[in-house]
């Protein structure tokens, strides 16, 4: 018996001693935090001795739950900030302090003032990705970046509808976890022997 064969081996033994109902929630529950997601959280439920199935649909519970809430609290962190610029623009007879306005041919476009603060790597894959393939292609290669709830609070921050977004997120959800629920469930069968 090699060190993974004993690892997985001793891992499941330890899970077996909790009960099979606490199970699924612990693997949501590993699920929800970000870098984790669905993907890790499927693999937890297989180590720990849960059917890939079980494992996966908990998985994506765990991770979508976080997504919904995080999408519903930016929306209104976004709405709120929209009416407050756009009370101030009509306070200041056109002017703010935050963006400047510019005339780019039949309508105004807003643009925001250059920040200090550069963006993040994974932040300027995914605004390429969104304005290169929309929000199915930023949903889908998101994760490939920074995880799915940063990911969904940024396209809903630039304005795309919330429906869409959690929409497409659970898309993503689903096929990546599903990509490694097959993939980690092939690896411990042929690769590992367990």
């Amino acid at each position: 018996m090699n060190f993974v064969q004993e690892l997985i081996l001793n891992l499941q033994e330890l899970a077996t001693q909790v009960p099979a109902l606490v199970k699924p929630l612990i693997v949501a529950l590993a699920a929800a935090i970000p870098m984790v997601e669905g993907e890790v959280g499927s693999v937890i439920g297989m180590v720990g001795g849960m059917h890939p199935l079980a494992a996966a649909a908990a998985a994506v519970a765990g991770n979508f739950l976080t997504v919904l809430i995080i999408v519903l609290l930016t929306s209104r962190a976004r709405t709120a900030v929209v009416a407050r610029s756009t009370a101030r623009v009509g306070a200041s007879a056109g002017t703010s302090s935050l963006s400047t306005l510019e005339d780019d041919g039949d309508a105004a476009v807003i643009v925001p003032p250059a920040s200090a603060k550069p963006e993040s790597k994974g932040r300027q894959r995914v605004m390429t990705w969104l304005v290169r393939f929309g929000v199915p292609g930023a949903s889908i290669l998101g994760p490939l970046a920074i995880p799915t709830q940063f990911t969904s609070a940024m396209l809903v921050a630039a304005g795309t509808s919330r429906r869409w977004v959690l929409l497409w997120q659970a898309v993503a959800i689903v096929l990546w976890t599903t990509v490694t629920t097959v993939g980690f469930w092939l690896a411990l069968t042929y690769v590992v022997g367990v």
